[in-house]
């Protein structure tokens, strides 16, 4: 079923001498604000993570490579087609899910049963055809389709797709703000690393970290953007797993040392057309201002503020969802709200065959 209500999210992490995020720009040190000395993660750092996640399940994604190399948006296009139109069945669930292309096929007149033939010499055709306005609408809707059931990252985080005979830009439902600590960091002093090359000589290089961050995006996902790309809720809770998983399964030199510790989501009833807004607003985190903040215990963090707010718009969300790491130390986060629904976040993702 396709998403039908608006939510806003949260997803806190903590960061232990690593680099969440270089920047190329400051020799690949972990992005900073360094007038306040606050941690900053890009969005396209969490999708990243997400994608090269769901890719190792099986699930084609529209940000990639084909095998291992870059290639261009019409090469991908192209290999998603083929592949999709191999499978029959899928063929004929799209006809019967999208029924308007059943419409547009007649309008153009298109035999159904010959649509394979049609998408492989669509070209060729769209020059002879004396229905070159009915066919390119048909063009348009088949392939975007055909893209949109076969691409979850799509369903997930929209995209502009221009190639020849599709022209389309979809707004993703799920947006994602950049991360930021919620208090100070400090980068680790001594930078400076050595990498043995073979007996007689060695290179010297620098690896920058960051002692301790306990950093968090803010998300929303829209209905009416949900509607328009197709995600349903079985992708949002693709989504979620992926977040999580995809953060903890990235153990590359640079970013061990990170690890999820919770997802809340506020779901709003679906006459509701509005969002709460940034949820990190109502969070309050303390700590001692001369004290090195070095694990989560050097911290006080707490959600009453997001109680009380939520206390105040109680008719306008349906539930709060939330997820723990199993981990987490009680106390270690305080005030969370108490009428949630438990989610598992760590539970296994069928891979797609």
């Amino acid at each position: 079923m396709v998403v039908k209500s608006n939510r806003d999210f949260l997803f806190l992490f903590e960061a232990t001498m690593t680099s969440p995020n270089g920047d190329p720009d400051q020799e690949n040190k972990p992005r900073m604000d360094y007038e306040t000395n606050t941690l900053l993660v890009s969005d396209a750092r969490r999708k990243r993570d997400v994608r090269d996640f769901i890719k190792t399940k099986g699930y084609q994604i529209f940000v990639d490579t084909l095998a291992e190399n870059k290639v261009s948006m019409e090469t991908m296009f192209e290999a998603v087609i083929s592949n999709f139109l191999k499978n029959k069945d899928k063929m004929d669930k799209l006809l019967n899910k999208y029924t308007i292309l059943r419409e547009l096929a007649k309008a153009a007149e298109l035999v159904i049963d010959d649509l394979v033939q049609y998408i492989m010499g669509r070209k060729e055709i769209l020059k002879k055809s004396k229905k070159k306005s009915e066919l390119i609408k048909f063009n348009n809707e088949l392939l975007t389709a055909i893209i949109k059931e076969t691409l979850i990252d799509i369903r997930w985080f929209g995209s502009a797709m221009a190639v020849e005979g599709l022209s389309r830009t979809y707004t993703g439902p799920i947006q994602l703000t950049w991360g930021y600590s919620l208090h100070p960091v400090e980068l680790v002093q001594s930078s400076t690393i050595t990498s043995i090359m073979n007996d007689d000589n060695s290179t010297f290089g620098k690896k920058y970290k960051v002692y301790y961050a306990l950093t968090t995006h803010y998300g929303t996902v829209s209905k009416h953007n949900a509607e328009k790309t197709g995600m349903t809720e079985s992708d949002l809770e693709v989504f979620r797993k992926a977040l999580v998983q995809g953060l903890m399964s990235n153990q590359t030199d640079s970013k061990q040392g990170q690890s999820p510790l919770l997802y809340l989501e506020i779901v709003y009833k679906p006459e509701f057309d509005g969002y709460l807004g940034d949820l990190r607003r109502f969070i309050k985190v303390e700590y001692e201002e001369n004290r090195p903040i070095r694990n989560m215990s050097d911290l006080q963090v707490n959600f009453e503020p997001l109680n009380q707010v939520l206390g105040k718009i109680a008719d306008k969300y349906e539930k709060v969802l939330l997820w723990k790491h199993p981990a987490l130390a009680e106390g270690a986060i305080n005030n969370l709200p108490k009428q949630v629904e438990a989610l598992d976040l760590l539970e296994f993702i069928p891979r797609q065959m």
